[in-house]
């Protein structure tokens, strides 16, 4: 009898347990933004402002239309590709935070394949430039992948040294080699018309980048969860000492990772040059692969969550840039608002919230 009331009660306690779990896993994404927006209210309080009414100011100009929702999706589909590049890095163990180098020299190079390839072989301009922007970002990531899996150099500190190289190399480029002749200082030239992403809802600014984003996202989905590669990365993350253990080899895990990480920066940067501004300039990224972070912590590198953080700071970008036509908030208030989701994104869910009593395995 107590054997039958035990196996009777596994599926009701399997059931408890995904609950819980997707509880701990909305939590975990709620209360990030819930205190990033309450502190958000705060400081517009501090300014006389009143918070309900600018949070539905921001709400409408991000949501309310079909051309603003797409100014929405706009904005969120560079954040896709960086916050993909940035979670294939975070599940294995390796906080890379140099994808916004590789984003800038991806659309970089994109850019210059877009203007210097003949037009007469049409639409082949658009997959080269592509390809010769995933090969560039997946080479300036090889780097700090060999320097920290051969030489054991901090990952941290390389990448992000290597953004503010790849800084220069861009500006010393588009303001020398690649100089337009004809638009000005800081700016490569236009690319070719047929280089250019199609529009997905013309006149507004979404293309199909943002396809090819929702692309990486199902692809990063089905690589975590259903590859082998994907399972050795996560594993490799977990338990570095058990991975060794059962034949996984750590150093070209990490650099596998970086070079796969590099690819989707790449392409991001591409579909970034191709799709919205047709050229590069100095500010091509506005900080993407760092908001991308953002996104990826938020997100606890779940493919769904990034497509929802995505969208949230798409959103915070979109409606942050309009309202000061209509109001005199600042658009620091964004800023603040993505930095305090960046910083309890990190922070353990049992140390904000007394809900549960155990820590999950």
């Amino acid at each position: 009898m107590s054997d039958n009331a035990h196996t009777d009660a596994m599926p009701a306690d399997g059931l408890a347990a995904m609950v819980r779990r997707g509880l701990d896993d909305s939590l975990r994404f709620v209360v990030p933004i819930a205190i990033a927006f309450a502190v958000g209210a705060v400081l517009l309080l501090a300014i006389g402002e009143n918070p309900l009414e600018t949070y539905g100011l921001m709400f409408s100009e991000a949501f309310s239309s079909q051309r603003r929702f797409a100014a929405t999706l706009s904005a969120a589909t560079p954040l896709l590709f960086t916050a993909v590049a940035t979670a294939i890095c975070f599940r294995t163990g390796v906080f890379n935070v140099g994808v916004d180098g590789a984003f800038i020299l991806g659309g970089l190079a994109a850019a210059t394949f877009g203007v210097m390839l003949p037009m007469s072989i049409g639409w082949w301009i658009i997959p080269l430039s592509i390809l010769a922007a995933m090969l560039v970002a997946a080479f300036w990531l090889w780097i700090p992948g060999v320097l920290l899996a051969r030489l054991d150099v901090d990952e941290v500190v390389s990448t992000l040294m290597l953004n503010f190289v790849a800084l220069g190399i861009a500006g010393f480029l588009v303001n020398g080699v690649l100089l337009s002749e004809t638009s000005g200082n800081n700016t490569t030239e236009t690319i070719h018309s047929t280089a250019e992403l199609s529009r997905l809802l013309p006149p507004s600014t979404l293309h199909s980048g943002f396809l090819l984003g929702l692309a990486c996202v199902f692809a990063y989905a089905l690589w975590s969860s259903w590859t082998p590669a994907g399972f050795e990365a996560k594993l490799v993350g977990l338990n570095k000492r058990f991975a060794r253990a059962v034949g996984i080899s750590i150093p070209s895990t990490i650099i596998v990772v970086m070079v796969i990480s590099g690819l989707v920066a790449g392409l991001g940067g591409a579909s970034h040059a191709l799709g919205q501004v047709h050229k590069f300039s100095d500010g091509f990224s506005a900080g993407y692969g760092f908001t991308g972070m953002a996104v990826a912590l938020l997100a606890r590198n779940s493919a769904l969550g990034i497509v929802f953080g995505a969208i949230l700071f798409g959103a915070l970008a979109s409606a942050g840039t309009t309202i000061q036509l209509f109001s005199d908030i600042p658009l620091d208030i964004v800023n603040v608002i993505e930095g305090t989701v960046m910083i309890f994104a990190v922070v353990e869910l049992g140390k904000l919230t007394l809900w549960r009593k155990g820590k999950r395995p």
